[in-house]
């Protein structure tokens, strides 16, 4: 993969594919935008707007050629809890906070630690958001009228007993865009099946239901034609420090998918974003968004595909795509109002059947090894408690499992050679990492050769390319006792990384150059001498 100028050999032919590609992916982004608002607690509007202002700035800020930036299904489950548990205002205020997180992301260069993400901590997740976006579209799939729950558990508890309250009217336009979105792609392969669900279950419902099911007009009123005056959200200490959770939060899970979305670009257009500057793009996105009113906005996965897929030449595909959905808006925007709830739903639950991994989820979990259990308990506390608790449980485990199999990589061979009949030599060398995990075998090879008191001890780190302050202080108590024993102690064969942390901490020296050696006959030399 090559890194491109991103406008590299642009020219007439190359605005037509944009254009093109912009128009198609606009398409896509206007019932998933509103999709997407709605089940985060907040008004269908408000996802058009962080489809037009933020996909604008990340297509022009971003370090992606072919990103589309908008909102997403990941973002539902916090989003929803923000809503519900502080409300509307205080979501700007979190998304801007957030923005701000991922500038400072960018600036720190940080984009490169998305590769330090175990894959079944972000499988885990992933699935357990669908599942989340799933089930969180029960109510407006069948109608229930049931009371709006941020855990997963309540939620569910609250459909059960409002069950009796089903709408077989909301099931039947359901099931009317559930079946348009699911042919259309085996009938008309390039026409969004989204669209198409959302257009023939809306005629459904207005010429055979009128009245009779859930519509945007009827739950959040008309959609505005218009973007909203600039505002900025109310700031205050207090609100900073309980928001700040969930700011982390939508910044990481917006970094993280944002930059797993420019790889997936790179993997399908055979070029290499930059990916400090894309967190940076992201920012500025997010920063923005709130003062029209929008959402918290990343990388969309999909959307990113389709652009690249209908042969998008540059980032002004993506500024297409933002200004065709300004002009649905603008246009268009008071025949939005009789589209029914129901008629939603589906759309998010085929999202979230796309998203959920479910093919590795069954790979891994065959597998039956500790990537299966981090796996596991990653999903289950994703759904059960949040996103956050899932991902940091996940990472934990993921850590503590590196760590034990890190440990287990290290080798110490303890070799005795005899040179007088009450002299002796000990050769004790290391092949692995020496770091915290690993200071319990180092520590045992010090007590072995303190009890034992060789004349001579040589330690072989020529096979060492790691070593924290941890194995580096266990070392130090060891020089430090054949110091004041007057007995010899040589290193052989320190280089790179653990040169440079003994210099830094002075043990080098502590040694001396006389008994630093590279070869281990040098070795055997001054210590039989």
């Amino acid at each position: 993969m090559k890194r491109l100028g991103r406008y590299s050999g642009y020219n007439l032919q190359a605005l037509r594919r944009d254009i093109i590609a912009g128009i198609v992916v606009g398409i896509v982004a206007i019932p998933l935008g509103m999709s997407f608002a709605i089940a985060s607690g907040v008004n269908p509007e408000y996802g058009l707007y962080t489809v037009i202002i933020g996909g604008l700035l990340i297509s022009l800020l971003g370090g992606s050629r072919f990103q589309i930036g908008g909102p997403t299904g990941a973002f539902v489950p916090i989003l929803l809890g923000v809503v519900i548990q502080f409300g509307y205002q205080d979501l700007l205020l979190a998304g801007m906070m957030a923005g701000m997180l991922l500038v400072l992301f960018g600036l720190l260069k940080l984009g490169s630690l998305i590769k330090f993400i175990p894959r079944p901590v972000v499988i885990g997740f992933t699935a357990g958001i669908a599942v989340i976006i799933f089930t969180g579209q029960i109510g407006n799939f069948t109608g229930i009228e049931a009371e709006q729950e941020e855990g997963f558990v309540q939620k569910m508890q609250a459909l059960t007993a409002a069950a009796d309250t089903i709408n077989l009217y909301s099931l039947i336009v359901a099931s009317v865009s559930l079946a348009a979105i699911l042919l259309t792609p085996r009938i008309l392969p390039k026409v969004p099946g989204a669209l198409v669900g959302l257009i023939l279950s809306t005629l459904a419902a207005v010429l055979f239901f009128p009245g009779n099911v859930a519509t945007i007009g009827s739950v959040y009123g008309d959609i505005p034609s218009q973007l909203p005056h600039l505002q900025f959200p109310a700031v205050t200490l207090d609100k900073i420090i309980y928001l700040l959770p969930s700011a982390i939060a939508i910044a990481l899970l917006g970094g993280v998918e944002s930059l797993l979305s420019a790889t997936v670009a790179d993997n399908m257009a055979k070029t290499k974003h930059h990916s400090n500057r894309e967190l940076v793009g992201q920012g500025i996105a997010n920063i923005a968004v709130p003062l029209f009113g929008g959402i918290p906005a990343t990388g969309a996965i999909a959307r990113t595909a389709t652009n690249i897929r209908n042969k998008a030449f540059s980032p002004v595909s993506g500024v297409v795509h933002c200004i065709f959905v300004l002009l649905i808006l603008l246009l268009l925007a008071p025949y939005a109002s009789a589209i029914p709830l129901a008629s939603m739903a589906p759309i998010l639950m085929v999202v979230a059947w796309n998203m959920s991994e479910r093919k590795e989820v069954i790979h891994i979990i065959r597998m039956r090894t500790f990537d299966s259990f981090i796996l596991a308990v990653t999903f289950v506390l994703t759904v059960l408690a949040d996103l956050t608790v899932g991902v940091g449980c996940g990472l934990l485990l993921a850590f503590v499992v590196f760590v034990k199999r890190m440990s287990a990589v290290l080798f110490v061979k303890d070799e005795q050679i005899l040179v007088k009949e009450t002299d002796g030599l000990r050769i004790c060398q290391f092949e692995g990492p020496l770091f915290f995990g690993s200071t319990d075998i180092l520590e045992n090879v010090v007590e072995k050769a303190m009890h034992e008191e060789p004349d001579s001890l040589v330690l072989d780190l020529q096979k060492v390319s790691y070593m924290d302050t941890s194995a580096e202080a266990a070392l130090h108590k060891l020089v430090d006792h054949y110091k004041k024993a007057s007995k010899q102690l040589l290193l052989l064969g320190v280089h790179g990384q653990p040169e440079r942390l003994l210099k830094k901490t002075g043990l080098l020296a502590k040694v001396g150059k006389e008994h630093t050696v590279n070869k281990r006959e040098e070795a055997v030399r001054i210590c039989t001498s």
